[in-house]
């Protein structure tokens, strides 16, 4: 039977307990060679590839149909609302950026595509956290007839994938927000820059 998830409680959590992240105390010198402290989180689950996760934007290219994309619904308990995201994964212990791009790109959406780019190793949030990624672009190439894929979610994982044209998606995002979903910035960003593109620059 399906519920709609909410936060139910929220607690201080000891070092001692926590699987994912770490909170670390930096200290450091300015400039003038003050000595300063900056408080930061990190993830402890970073690889051999010293990136953090990937984000993935899609175009889905098909002989009749516009030029789209792929965006993912799903909900985070830490701004309690369901997010609108690009398909995205932490990477593996062995794994490269590269082949961790594919991976989250079937597993939460069943598409499987070439990987066309992977931008350099950019910061998420760099005044409160450690957290690093790559943001890799995938070409689907689809032929009339195909069916929507099967995708490939790991138990616990509930995911809805949205194919959306390129052409609309910012005045989609927007919507999106006007409901009270919370859209990532990396995906507002990306989606922004084209948008601006076509009617500013």
């Amino acid at each position: 039977m399906s519920s709609t998830p909410k936060v139910t409680s929220i607690d201080a959590l000891p070092a001692s307990e926590a699987k994912w992240i770490e909170f670390q105390k930096i200290s450091w010198t300015d400039q003038t060679g003050k000595p300063r402290i900056w408080e930061s989180a990190s993830r402890k689950t970073r690889g051999k590839s010293g990136v953090d996760a990937v984000a993935i934007s899609t175009i889905i290219r098909h002989p009749s149909r516009p030029a789209s994309t792929i965006i993912i619904l799903q909900y985070r308990p830490p701004v309690d609302a369901i997010c609108v995201e690009f398909p995205a994964g932490l990477i593996d212990e062995m794994e490269t950026p590269s082949d961790a791009s594919l991976r989250e790109l079937h597993e939460e959406t069943g598409y499987k595509g070439v990987l066309k780019y992977v931008s350099p190793t950019i910061v998420s949030d760099p005044g409160m956290s450690t957290a690093n990624m790559q943001l890799a672009t995938v070409e689907v190439v689809l032929k009339e007839g195909d069916k929507e894929p099967e995708q490939a979610l790991d138990d616990g994982e509930f995911i809805e994938r949205v194919v959306v044209p390129l052409e609309e998606l910012y005045e989609r995002l927007l919507k999106y927000s006007e409901e009270g979903k919370r859209v990532d910035a990396r995906l507002f960003h990306w989606a922004a820059g084209l948008h601006f593109a076509r009617t500013i620059l």
